[in-house]
């Protein structure tokens, strides 16, 4: 029997947190496999192509966009650490977007200004308590690896006393952030604080591929061995650590250290000493459906639709909890990708219009293909309903005579793709800041890390690489 192939690093999946650990650990000369189930890298922030039509998955924006020369920000440490140059990721800042709720309406326009002046505008005797919040949360390192927990809400209850501005706040901080129903823990809520509200939003011209682009072409540069279409069956535990990698297609490998992006409860039910139903209590339960519609370019440039992305509750209460229906279309965020400053002479070819709600995985899961199909054609018509209420009025007949294309995506769909159990889109609510598991060479990267986001998943991949790779 041949002897298997041995790495420094061995990474499980290539979404982005695992892209960036793999760059990061192969700058500095280490051999690094990185292992992908599926035939497209970029996990929850990927794309695919419909003819000649690419669809976004995940990237509404990138997040903690800052301008040239703002120095510190997770943006400017996460390219350093990548050696990307900004011109290389492209980024256009958003037009505008804002947060709805109960006939108020907040800015997050990447002027934190303007939404002080709103909340002053629209909650006169609670800014004050908004502005000292503001200064708590700058003052805390919100990415500490040791950061405590804690419930985002009861701090809003304490310290701004207002239940819509709670509410409004929490809004598209769970709905970008957040795997806690009904509530985000507290330094996630501080990151999502800096990079939506103090920060603000910006996106590639041509969207997510450009950051999977840079990966990639990082990944080349430094030697990383990428296997497609090749998981991890079965991690083999000896001894208080993982001995060897089964993989899918029945070879073996052996790793200094393993880092893996699957999610902690699945990386778990990989483990050999392990039960195959193993920690059932802690996996997620919050995912997403989505739809996607697009419009010729001239007739949209008509439409009036100048929101980049809309953070949109019609409840009295805001709800961030899995629905007993198939979808709750009461809250949710609506992107316009067009609504970016792309810069003289550049425009997107089509319009685009994406919803998202929060939706129940079992309730999908459950369908028959016929009904599952049926569902997902009659919850696009009412998604897309429940956002045109929230943008200029079109009617009927020019909106659905400008329609090129739809498509629409559940928790099914999520959990077929990356493998995340429930299709939770944010994973565990337990998370691993440290990324440490009781095994000294197992360590977990991206989403149940507990860095959220593109930029943030980036940055998972990046610190658990410092930290347990080249900090030695």
């Amino acid at each position: 029997m041949s002897t298997p192939s041995h790495y420094d690093a061995v990474i499980i999946g290539a979404g982005m947190s695992g892209l960036a650990a793999a760059v990061r650990l192969s700058m500095y000369g280490q051999k690094v496999l990185l292992l992908e189930r599926h035939n497209a890298v970029g996990g929850l922030n990927s794309f695919y192509a419909r003819g000649a039509r690419k669809y976004d998955v995940g990237l509404h924006a990138l997040t903690n966009w800052v301008p040239e020369g703002v120095k510190g920000a997770p943006l400017v440490k996460l390219m350093r650490q990548l050696r990307i140059r900004r011109e290389e990721l492209d980024l256009c800042p958003q037009l505008g977007s804002r947060i709805t709720m109960a006939e108020k309406n907040l800015r997050l326009n990447n002027n934190f200004n303007d939404l002080v002046a709103d909340v002053a505008a629209a909650f006169p005797q609670h800014v004050d308590r908004f502005i000292a919040l503001d200064e708590m949360f700058m003052g805390m390192d919100e990415t500490a690896l040791e950061a405590s927990g804690g419930s985002a809400r009861a701090l809003l209850d304490e310290k701004i006393g207002n239940p819509l501005l709670r509410d409004m706040l929490l809004l598209p901080t769970c709905f970008y952030g957040s795997a806690i129903e009904d509530d985000i823990e507290i330094s996630q809520f501080a990151v999502m604080w800096r990079s939506l509200f103090k920060e603000g939003f910006a996106r590639p011209f041509i969207g997510v591929r450009q950051v999977v682009r840079l990966l990639l072409d990082r990944c080349r540069e430094h030697h990383v061995e990428r296997r497609m279409k090749c998981g991890v069956k079965r991690l083999v535990v000896k001894a208080g650590s993982v001995a060897a990698l089964e993989l899918d297609d029945g070879t073996e490998v052996t790793a200094t250290r393993v880092y893996s992006s699957a999610g902690v409860v699945e990386t778990q039910r990989m483990r050999s000493d392990v039960e195959p139903q193993a920690s059932a209590s802690a996996i997620g339960r919050l995912g997403y459906a989505e739809t996607i519609t697009t419009y010729r370019a001239d007739d949209f440039a008509k439409f009036g639709w100048s929101d980049t992305i809309v953070f949109f509750c019609d409840a009295e209460q805001f709800s961030y909890r899995s629905p007993a229906e198939l979808v709750d279309p009461r809250s949710g965020v609506i992107c316009i990708p067009n609504n970016y400053s792309y810069g003289e002479g550049r425009k997107l070819d089509e319009g685009w219009l994406r919803v998202t709600a929060l939706a129940n995985h079992d309730a999908w899961c459950q369908l028959p293909e016929v009904e599952y199909l049926a569902q997902k054609q009659a919850w696009l018509a009412q998604l897309n309903a429940v956002a045109r209420r929230h943008l200029p009025a079109v009617s009927n007949a020019v909106h659905d005579a400008a329609l090129t294309s739809t498509d629409v995506f559940t928790p099914r769909t999520v959990r077929k793709f990356t493998g995340h159990l429930n299709g939770a889109i944010y994973g565990s609510p337990v998370k691993r800041r440290d990324g440490r598991t009781d095994l000294n060479n197992l360590f977990i990267i991206g989403t149940d890390q507990g860095f959220l986001g593109v930029t943030g998943a980036m940055l998972s991949g990046i610190s658990m690489a410092n930290l347990h790779g080249l900090k030695n």
